[in-house]
């Protein structure tokens, strides 16, 4: 009876954790984001970890969730996708962006620290997600660490790196609706052209007849996108492209078909920042003032002609890139800035 009870004990000891848990981090990394990380609930409590290493997919949102407020970055994505139901057998880590571009050294920043503390993560299966500012935070990012990305899925989005040769080492999915009045398909149209000086093998470009900007967003919730992630490694030979996956708007419209909708509080969210809307954001509940006000009175000129923008909180160079009908790069170049400057609030910002 004696042996019959261990053995039982040692079967119930390699059980996978029942509990998955979405853990909010301030600032662990030196000089990463502060993140969101899902475990996935299949690790189990055995001493050997590695043979049960997990792929980490790297969720990078949009310029509507920027701010200060972790709890936004739930909003949409492959964390909302897994409370939803999505079954993703994988660590997500989902960084917020305070404002401004995504910087790719803040956002390996935050993959190191996790590698480091969590032994059971697969380095040779890494992989970037993204779509609008964090479209173009993905194929920034993609660029800068080719070696680092097993594969990557750029949305509605575009680059700002200055060398994106980077991108020609590893599998890349880029895809953007036609109709997106927010972030025109011809910055993804840019990469690609840029991609083909080189070597487009590896490359998958999917253009959404009559997508708008948001339509890319469902993607997150389809069983494909991470089926065609995984089918990458950092391991294999020559690094091949998997070409038997396509999406197209029949997968847009049946994203959700296949999910077991389940109450999302099934996942515990384990978040002790208490992050809280911006005082922007409070005032103008507070005293009715339109957005719209707010940013005509923010806008004057000089007596050379030059017109200016002053900062306000909430204010990045993505947003007022959008918003004046320029880049960030141009944005950049009139104010002399570089990756690493921040917006000061108050500070006069030039746009033409």
């Amino acid at each position: 009876m004696k042996k019959l009870l261990s053995i039982l004990l040692f079967f119930c000891y390699l059980l996978p954790i029942a509990a998955q848990e979405i853990v909010a981090h301030e600032r662990i990394a030196e000089k990463g984001y502060r993140f969101w990380l899902f475990t996935p609930p299949s690790i189990t409590n055995t001493p050997d970890t590695r043979r049960q290493a997990k792929p980490l997919i790297i969720f990078l949102h949009g310029a509507s969730l920027c701010g200060n407020n972790l709890n936004r970055v739930l909003n949409y994505g492959p964390l909302d996708a897994i409370r939803r139901g999505r079954e993703i057998d994988a660590y997500i880590v989902a960084p917020q962006n305070p404002g401004g571009s995504w910087i790719p050294s803040k956002v390996m920043d935050v993959v190191e620290w996790i590698e480091r503390n969590h032994n059971t993560i697969d380095s040779d299966r890494i992989y970037v997600v993204g779509m609008s500012l964090g479209g173009y935070g993905t194929l920034d990012f993609a660029a800068a660490y080719p070696n680092r990305v097993a594969a990557a899925m750029g949305m509605c989005g575009g680059a700002t790196a200055k060398d994106l040769s980077g991108l020609q080492k590893l599998p890349l999915w880029i895809i953007h609706g036609t109709a997106d009045r927010d972030v025109s398909i011809k910055n993804s149209d840019a990469v690609v052209a840029n991609i083909k000086k080189g070597s487009d093998e590896r490359l998958i470009y999917t253009k959404l007849q009559g997508g708008n900007h948001g339509t890319p967003a469902r993607i997150f919730y389809m069983k494909k996108t991470y089926e065609w992630l995984f089918k990458h490694k950092l391991t294999d030979e020559g690094r091949p492209l998997n070409k038997n996956y396509a999406i197209d708007m029949t997968d847009i419209k049946n994203a959700y078909a296949d999910i077991h909708q389940r109450d999302r509080s099934t996942i515990p969210i384990i978040n002790k920042l208490g992050g809280q809307p911006s005082t922007d954001t409070a005032k103008k509940k507070k005293t009715g003032t339109t957005a719209v006000k707010t940013e005509t009175s923010a806008v004057s000129t000089d007596t050379s002609g030059a017109t200016f923008h002053t900062i306000r909180q909430g204010d990045n160079l993505w947003t007022l890139a959008r918003k004046y009908g320029t880049s960030v790069n141009n944005l950049r170049q009139l104010n002399n800035m570089n990756d690493n400057t921040k917006l000061q609030i108050g500070k006069k910002l030039r746009i033409k």
